[in-house]
């Protein structure tokens, strides 16, 4: 099969389809041929700028990167054109966590590098107090923020220039580049092929002809609707997935904190057929609100739902008020795009997690790949389309895309068992396994069975040191307003999971907090989690 650019795909989906809505956050709605002219503008104003290609690929380790990096700084909205802008430009884009501090954005974009920077202008104090020296190349996009400008900074609304003829032929080996959550500890930059991420995190289709990339364009207009902050990769690819296939993406416009009303609002006007959240963090706000008010969701039909756990009892919630509904759970990660799948339907019937056929579990020391029914713990791995490294981390490369029996392979650190019927049994990050006594413990198990509890809303489960069993399992949980927990609740807690787990897995401790403190993409913040254990009840 042929290798594609991104944007090459979108052009013969652009011309297939110039008239539909691609883009849809709020108010503002653009349609192919609207988005295309900006993307183009934008793509030459970036060219004229000196960005660009510097060195080429073919001379470069799988960790390094020759291409001119512009950070993102951005709400949803715009943000699938700057994506397009920067990859047509051959310029890298990367995203950058707008929720963090300052300090943290510039220690990222001090490992980035980046010549420019494409913001919201509402975050302009957070990007003037973290922008390092030479990202000179600078974007603001209106977004009704009234905040002074960086020194430098062109309007997107300003910028006039002509497209660039011809345009740089961009080609399949130019780099997209996808920081990690920092869940544990700093992020790191994922690089990857244009064309193997356009399979791996987007449509997963294989191209041999234009004709083939448009043939199915025409009747694909159903909207899909990507709720979670595109900074993020399970947004990002919902929103790409759908431009790429010819239909309209709907974004969340996360100008606003979340808020589950107009969630449903915006997927009942827009008749979204696909809808993509992650875990608990939205799964449980959302099931709340059909609780409380009634929208029209028949085109609704399939809610993809990965990156973090969302625990059954919210899926069942779900599935009450969207009987024609499936939920899709999707395992993946920034290093592997989607590489598993299951589903729950309102008539009870579950699909476990099953590989997608590009999907392996490595044995522990990473020399094979296990068979079905193999006792041993290890490694989630993807084979084939997989990044080519880490930015600037040699050691981490070689470790997370190793090559196993003659193929490369990507390990992005989670433990499971590949049992007999070839369904998975995963166990977690392998970052977040507690060893106490000896014993290990995988925390999203404890996690789960907690938040099966009644009373308690969310959780997190964490270690503290431990002079006896060198670590303590600990868990920061959220109560329910009004629960029945008021004496002793930490007692009641712990009876629950030991009627459910070994003793060695019951948190020694219960701490609670009024909202775990989660990042942008819904993944718990165990940074913060392990200080809250430290400081205990």
């Amino acid at each position: 099969m042929a290798d594609w650019t991104v944007n090459a795909v979108f052009d013969a989906v652009a011309a297939a389809v110039p008239h539909r809505t691609m883009t849809v956050c709020g108010s503002r709605r653009s349609t192919f041929a609207e988005s295309r002219a900006l993307i183009r503008t934008l793509a030459g104003f970036l060219v004229g700028c000196g960005l660009g290609v510097q060195r080429p690929r073919a001379g470069l380790t799988r960790w390094e990167c020759g291409q001119d990096r512009v950070a993102l700084i951005m709400h949803n909205d715009a943000y699938v054109e700057a994506v397009l802008a920067c990859l047509r430009a051959r310029v890298v884009p990367v995203n950058v966590n707008h929720l963090y501090t300052a300090g943290e954005v510039r220690d990222l974009l001090d490992y980035i590098g980046p010549t420019g920077v494409i913001y919201h202008r509402s975050l302009a104090p957070l990007v003037h107090a973290a922008l390092p020296a030479g990202c000179d190349v600078r974007i603001a996009v209106d977004d009704g923020g009234i905040e002074a400008l960086l020194p430098g900074t062109v309007r997107l609304d300003d910028i006039t220039v002509d497209p660039v003829e011809p345009e740089p032929a961009g080609a399949p080996d130019d780099l997209m580049m996808v920081c990690t959550g920092g869940t544990t500890g700093r992020p790191k930059g994922v690089m990857w092929r244009q064309a193997d991420a356009y399979i791996s995190t987007m449509t997963g289709t294989e191209h041999n002809s234009v004709e083939s990339v448009t043939e199915s364009v025409a009747a694909q207009s159903n909207p899909f609707f990507a709720v979670s902050p595109l900074m993020h990769t399970a947004g990002l690819s919902t929103a790409l997935t759908a431009v790429l296939m010819g239909r309209t993406a709907v974004v969340y416009d996360n100008r606003r904190r979340f808020d589950p009303a107009v969630v449903w609002r915006t997927a009942e006007q827009e008749r979204a057929v696909v809808m993509s959240i992650v875990g608990d963090a939205y799964a449980g706000p959302l099931a709340e609100e059909l609780s409380r008010s009634r929208y029209d969701l028949a085109a609704l039909t399939r809610i993809g739902t990965g990156g973090a756990a969302t625990h059954p009892k919210h899926k069942r919630r779900l599935l009450r008020h969207l009987p024609y509904a499936t939920i899709a759970d999707t395992y993946g990660s920034s290093e592997t795009g989607g590489m598993a799948g299951g589903s729950s339907c309102a008539d009870g019937e579950t699909t476990p997690m099953v590989m997608h056929p590009t999907g392996a579990v490595a044995s522990a020391d990473r020399t094979r790949f296990l068979e079905p029914g193999d006792p041993e713990i290890g490694w989630v791995a993807r084979i084939g389309r997989v990044p080519l490294g880490y930015f600037g981390d040699r050691a981490a490369t070689e470790r997370t895309f190793p090559e196993i029996g003659g193929r490369r392979a990507a390990i992005p650190g989670d433990r499971a068992r590949l049992l007999s019927d070839g369904t998975i049994e995963f166990l977690g990050r392998d970052s977040l396994v507690i060893n106490t006594g000896g014993e290990k413990v995988f925390v999203e198990e404890v996690e789960k069975v907690l938040t099966g509890h009644p009373a308690v809303v969310d959780a997190v489960v964490t270690r503290r040191p431990h002079e006896r069993w060198g670590s303590a399992v600990v868990a920061v949980v959220v109560l329910a307003p009004g629960d029945s927990l008021t004496v002793q609740p930490a007692a009641a807690i712990r009876e629950f999971c030991a009627e459910r787990l070994a003793g060695f897995k019951v948190p020694k401790d219960i701490v609670i907090v009024e909202q775990i403190r989660r990042l942008g993409n819904g993944k718990a913040d165990y940074r913060w989690a392990q200080q809250i254990a430290a400081r205990g009840s």
